[in-house]
């Protein structure tokens, strides 16, 4: 593989330093999680989107009207920082206002997972947000998942919704429509998606079973001091390549 490149951005005053991989080597790894996101359930028939950050310019993302487990590497698009196609003969998803307001907001991003599982979207159909402190793990890997408000898809309004919650959580529910996920490279924004899943799935255990015993506070607030303590160890490691 080519080796990594190191650079920076500067937008709206955030400055991103990241470690970006080629083209080619984004492009397979885009259908690499668009597979396991199809074979998995996660996604169904041409749902869900995935983008990576090419470099402080650029951005490689799925287009509209394709399943994300059929797709080859010459079907993907590349947009520039406002979300306007560069190349690519297929057309643009409609999601990528949602996908550029998290690299905005977020330099330390580098790679987006937008995705519809199950048992997840059915909390967010019933406006249910996944913060309970239930699952030491969950609270290490992704502190809370919270609840954005309805907007409709590939619109403004839904940034919006999104902005509140960008900055400080790696995972959004989106009430009646999904979840979107994002990390510093597409492993972590694809391995935070499945989390939120296996998440909603004990969550909903133990909703039928009925018998709800969160973590206390003071638990909660060592967890929170080791996850920070982990974010500082992942933030200082090379981009996986």
């Amino acid at each position: 593989m080519a080796k990594s490149l190191r650079l920076r951005y500067y937008a709206d005053r955030a400055e991103f330093v990241g470690w970006t991989m080629n083209d080619q080597e984004s492009r397979m790894e885009i259908i690499r999680f668009g597979k396991l996101l199809h074979e998995r359930g996660l996604t169904a028939a041409t749902d869900g989107n995935i983008s990576v950050r090419l470099n402080g310019d650029s951005v490689l993302t799925t287009p509209t009207c394709i399943s994300k487990g059929m797709m080859a590497p010459d079907d993907l698009v590349v947009v520039d920082m406002n979300g306007r196609k560069i190349s690519g003969y297929r057309d643009v998803t409609s999601e990528i206002v949602m996908h550029m307001t998290v690299y905005r907001m977020r330099p330390d991003i580098n790679a987006v997972v937008h995705a519809h599982p199950p048992t997840a979207t059915g909390f967010a159909a019933c406006g249910l947000a996944l913060d309970q402190a239930l699952v030491s793990e969950v609270l290490l890997s992704l502190g809370s998942i919270p609840l954005a408000s309805y907007a409709t898809p590939g619109t403004s309004e839904l940034s919006e919704a999104l902005e509140p919650f960008i900055p400080d959580h790696d995972a959004i529910l989106m009430a009646n429509h999904g979840v979107v996920t994002y990390g510093r490279d597409l492993t972590q924004a694809y391995m935070n998606m499945e989390t939120v899943e296996h998440f909603a799935r004990i969550a909903l255990v133990v909703r039928q079973i009925g018998c709800e015993h969160p973590l206390a506070a003071e638990q909660v607030s060592k967890l929170h001091e080791i996850r920070q303590r982990i974010q500082h160890y992942k933030a200082e490691l090379p981009r996986r390549a």
